[in-house]
């Protein structure tokens, strides 16, 4: 499993913005998956990483191991959980999702 914390952490430090997900943002494969996918497009992000968690299951199960979060979708930006896809609604209905994110691709 150790192997499976280092990989989730090069990814969430390579990439300015991280999206654990169910799926891909072209096909997502759950509601919330496909939200988070919109909100960060509405946000401004065209391009972010992605991990289809359902295509490996150490991944699925070491990214809730990670950030201590049960749930799928995860956010990350510049290597900090930021949250699931309700965190990410209230985020970028305040505006702090958006503000958060031209930071980091600054």
């Amino acid at each position: 499993m150790m192997d499976v914390q280092k990989i989730i952490h090069e990814q969430v430090t390579t990439n300015p913005v991280v999206l654990y997900m169910k799926g891909t943002p072209a096909m997502p494969r759950c509601g919330f998956s496909a939200s988070a996918t919109q909100i960060l497009r509405a946000s401004g992000v065209s391009d972010f990483f992605s991990v289809d968690v359902l295509s490996n299951e150490a991944i699925r199960q070491g990214i809730k191991e990670y950030a201590s979060w049960p749930t799928i979708p995860q956010l990350y930006i510049k290597g900090e959980f930021v949250g699931g896809s309700d965190i990410m609604k209230e985020m970028f209905d305040s505006g702090e999702l958006k503000k958060l994110i031209e930071e980091a691709l600054a």
